[in-house]
């Protein structure tokens, strides 16, 4: 098979990953070629477009999704794998920012995505080490505070499987004395994510999907009556198409571009820890953030390597030394494990909202988009697929209240959100640091 070359994907490999050494094995999938019809049409592998599609597909619809590289190439496929229940804005700043209306809605949701990983793992038999438990670490009393009112306001919306944590309690969680204090969350987990990516790809395809890889889009004619989605070799027309590229869609789409902003994080995996080794740092083998503006998230891989994240470049530039930098940080939380050998070190881009409210809405009358889950895609993409879905298939309920939240662009434009992003992450770090 000829492999496009493509700007953002280079020859669409995998990412030197962890999770691309150890992912299951996948079928060769064809460059689109020719020109095709069909009922729907995804734009993305990842989450997002897999979960849309798969809803789709076991409804009887005839989908085919395009993907520039491979299944689960971009965050989908890298991310740090952890189920964390949520939007990146609190259930609070729904409430101040959209009214109270939004928030319940919001809170009815924000567990959804987990169960809906869960049960494609259980209907499918994905084999992505699963495992339960997410940890939210706090390293100051203005973060402990900050985490007794989430568990309080969550409870109020009947969301009450989350548990505050003392510091003495914490270190049954996690052996660091980095922190004061911290809440559990039972409902969450962590998984490995292009596995159940590859999953997911493969549960569509049993229900009659078609994905081709390697396909990079060049244009999308969505003001069409009919869309039209062309790549180098071919094209596709729809009655109804879906956006799903997220940070990796680039300008393809002029319309959302300005919408949202790639960010970089950053993750690695050590050697192999053994079990003994591996149980003393994280005895519950649960995953662990903290609250921090630039946060650290971390958790044992099913083989028992410690996976190490963290960091945030704006504009989605990779750093020269990803080792170097997240080291430093693991060194802060773990001591033990200073010395120990790194085996891989990646990067990726989420996309950003400048309100860090994911967006869902419609450019046309049958092109929809879901994007800027802004670091909590891997919940939040299998939510609006499934919302997504439900459009599609004719029930708007859910659909229109993400379509109606207001969307704010950065200020400064595309030319100056940056320099604007970076700013503001420096005074949040000072908060941060000041403990405040």
């Amino acid at each position: 098979m000829t492999t496009p070359k493509n700007s953002y994907a280079g020859d669409g490999s995998h990412t030197g990953s962890y999770y691309a050494a150890s992912a299951n094995p996948a079928p060769e999938r064809p460059a689109l070629s020719g020109d095709h019809d069909i009922d729907i049409c995804i734009v993305g592998a990842g989450y997002s477009g897999l979960s849309t599609g798969l809803h789709l597909a076991e409804k009887g619809y005839k989908v085919a999704i395009i993907e520039g590289a491979q299944v689960g190439w971009g965050a989908s496929g890298r991310n740090g794998g952890q189920i964390v229940n949520g939007l990146n804005a609190s259930l609070q700043t729904i409430r101040k920012r959209y009214g109270q209306d939004t928030a319940t809605f919001v809170a009815g949701l924000v567990q959804e995505g987990g169960e809906i990983i869960r049960e494609r793992i259980k209907t499918y038999d994905i084999q992505c080490d699963l495992k339960d438990g997410n940890v939210f670490a706090g390293l100051t009393s203005a973060h402990m505070r900050e985490l007794e009112e989430r568990m309080q306001l969550w409870a109020s919306y009947g969301i009450t499987n989350q548990q505050m944590l003392t510091k003495a309690e914490l270190r049954e969680h996690v052996n660091s004395d980095l922190y004061s204090g911290g809440l559990i969350d039972h409902s969450g987990g962590h998984m490995h994510p292009l596995n159940l990516a590859l999953g997911e790809a493969a549960a569509f395809e049993q229900n009659g999907g078609t994905i081709y890889e390697m396909s990079p889009v060049t244009s999308v004619d969505h003001k069409a009556a009919r869309p039209v989605v062309h790549t180098a070799n071919g094209s596709i027309t729809c009655k109804t198409l879906v956006l799903c590229g997220n940070a990796y869609l680039g300008h393809v789409v002029p319309a959302l571009a300005a919408r949202v902003m790639p960010v970089s994080t950053q993750v690695m995996a050590t050697e192999p820890l053994g079990e003994a080794r591996a149980r003393d740092l994280i005895p519950t083998d649960v995953c662990v953030e903290d609250i921090r503006y630039i946060l650290d998230y971390y958790r044992l891989s099913g083989d028992n390597r410690m996976l190490f994240g963290g960091g945030t470049v704006y504009g989605g530039a990779d750093p020269s030394d990803i080792k170097a930098k997240l080291q430093r940080n693991m060194d802060k939380v773990f001591p033990q494990l200073k010395g120990v050998k790194i085996d891989y070190a990646w990067s990726g881009n989420f996309a950003l909202s400048f309100s860090r409210v994911p967006q869902m809405g419609r450019i046309g009358d049958n092109t929809y988009f879901a994007h800027g889950y802004s670091g909590h895609g891997v919940t939040g993409s299998h939510t609006f697929g499934r919302i997504l879905s439900e459009a599609i298939d004719g029930d708007l309920t859910r659909f229109d209240v993400f379509e109606n939240v207001p969307w704010f662009p950065f200020p400064g434009g595309r030319t100056f959100r940056v320099p604007y992003s970076v700013m503001g992450s420096w005074w949040y770090g000072l908060r941060d640091r000041l403990g405040v």
